[in-house]
């Protein structure tokens, strides 16, 4: 299992579910996430952080955590 820190995108909110893109590989697609797991204040666009099985939204001009 890879425990590896990620950002995601969310490029869409379609219901109950939101729809994240890898940062960093953004050719592997959306992956589907319910928003019961995502903080409750994304919108589309909002970058998360993925860590330690947990998503965080990032602050907008936030310094990025070394990793």
């Amino acid at each position: 299992m890879d425990l590896t820190p990620k950002t995601y995108t969310v490029g869409r909110i379609d219901g109950d579910y939101a729809y994240l893109l890898l940062e960093e590989s953004p050719e592997l697609g959306e992956k589907c996430v319910a928003r019961a797991l995502l903080p409750a204040e994304i919108t589309e666009g909002s970058r998360l952080r993925y860590e330690m099985l947990q998503y965080e939204v990032e602050e907008q001009g936030a310094p990025e955590r070394e990793r």
